[in-house]
């Protein structure tokens, strides 16, 4: 039996993962830690906690998400993504276990208009993305076990995201407002689960340090392509006009294209990757 420590469980990532342990996944013991009851800049606790429940795995599921306030908060978002998986980094190390960290798009800037490899090079546009990266370069500098894997546009049936607060405002709202001119790809937080369950048992038989994987379903739109499929999967009747990013002003510049190429996480780990509609119909039923 595999025992596994998922932090940041109370998110989205981490709550796909508790449902996926509800069907008592085959071989796999999963412990769900949160605010209050684990810090992960605490490494003592971390320590503490890993030998307790003698695992050999974390998913780190936690960070500092909020884009915007990231500008505000630098040294918080710094804390949580960087000091804390440094920590956790440095707790897998001493206690032999194999750390996978959960990063971001974000990395990049954008500029780039063929999908975005793990060799591609970084270059974050705001706060939250330059803490990000700074924790995939902690985790490497750690050379614990583990994995990295990039993921985008993250959604799910838990907690706040793009698809709920869509079908939210298309319930008090003849129009919304999107903008048409960010691409990228979203991510059913319940496909990341599942692919995260399928890679444990490889990196058991095959360990790494600090290899960069990338995920998300498959497919490429933009914002505006996504809200437009919401209303129409959901059967909603508000009409989704686009707009540019600079109508839809914010205090941080988001990368314009953010495609992940999921080659090197597929040929490796065998992972399937859905495509986008599939997965967001998948959600839509289960919201209702």
């Amino acid at each position: 039996m595999t025992r596994i420590l998922v932090t940041g469980a109370n998110g989205q990532l981490g709550s796909e993962l508790r449902e996926i342990a509800k069907r008592e996944e085959k071989n796999l013991n999963f412990f769900f830690s949160d605010l209050p009851d684990l810090d992960i800049t605490d490494k003592a606790s971390v320590e503490a906690i890993l030998r307790e429940k003698e695992c050999r795995f974390i998913v780190n599921c936690a960070a500092y998400t909020n884009v915007d306030r990231a500008e505000e908060e630098p040294a918080l978002a710094s804390k949580i993504n960087c000091d804390g998986v440094r920590s956790l980094a440095e707790a897998a190390k001493a206690c032999a276990c194999t750390l996978i960290h959960v990063s971001t798009d974000y990395v990049f800037n954008g500029t780039q208009r063929t999908p975005y490899t793990e060799k591609d090079p970084t270059s974050p546009l705001g706060v939250y993305g330059r803490t990000k990266l700074a924790g995939e370069e902690a985790m490497r500098a750690t050379g614990c076990n583990g994995i990295i894997i990039r993921t985008a546009w993250l959604y799910s049936a838990f907690g706040k995201n793009f698809v709920k607060t869509m079908l939210r405002l298309a319930d008090e709202r003849d129009t919304i407002r999107v903008v048409n001119d960010q691409r990228g790809a979203p991510t059913y937080a319940a496909d990341l689960a599942a692919a995260i369950v399928r890679i444990i048992p490889q990196l058991i038989a095959q360990p790494e340090r600090g290899e960069i994987y990338h995920y998300s379903d498959a497919g490429e739109l933009s914002w505006f392509d996504f809200a437009t499929a919401i209303m129409q999967q959901a059967g909603k009747t508000c009409r989704v006009e686009p707009i540019s990013s600079a109508e839809y002003p914010s205090p941080t510049e988001r990368p314009a294209y953010s495609v992940l190429s999921k080659e090197k996480i597929m040929r490796r780990f065998g992972v399937e990757v859905p495509d986008w509609r599939e997965s967001l119909d998948k959600c839509l039923q289960r919201l209702k």
